[in-house]
């Protein structure tokens, strides 16, 4: 059975030349994809579109910057369950003990609070800083 040359529909000319390039396995899953992710159906249109039409854009990650997203979060949902264990012991305070213990032991937390409280706003002004520095670049 002989088999039909397809060609370019915008080309009518006959694609004669052919250009070889090894890869590892490693960088031919990368290189598969990158194709998928584009959305090209063929390699070699994929290929052609890289060296000819597009422009070559080169992504650098930062892993500090992703470990520091990563972190805060976390820290992020650390705050969350503070605040719902907050409401629980509020809850115990009131229904286990005499009032007077109850409000010495809600002062207390009601301090430690407010230290969190300013520890967020430094994490958030820190947030902010490294977002300044890492948005310039």
């Amino acid at each position: 059975m002989r088999q039909k040359k397809m060609r370019s529909i915008s080309s009518k000319e006959k694609t004669e030349k052919r250009v070889s390039v090894n890869f590892t396995p490693t960088e031919f899953a990368q290189f598969l994809s990158m194709k998928e992710a584009a959305g090209v159906q063929s390699l070699s249109a994929f290929i052609k579109a890289r060296v000819f039409d597009e422009t070559f854009r080169v992504i650098k990650v930062n892993r500090s910057l992703l470990d520091y997203y990563q972190k805060l979060t976390t820290l992020y949902g650390q705050f969350r369950s503070v605040g719902v264990n907050y409401n629980q012991t509020v809850v115990a305070l009131k229904s286990n003990f005499t009032e007077k213990k109850a409000f010495a032991m809600l002062a207390k937390l009601e301090k430690m609070t407010l230290e969190l409280a300013v520890i967020g706003g430094e994490i958030v002004q820190l947030t902010r800083e490294f977002q300044e520095k890492w948005s310039q670049r």
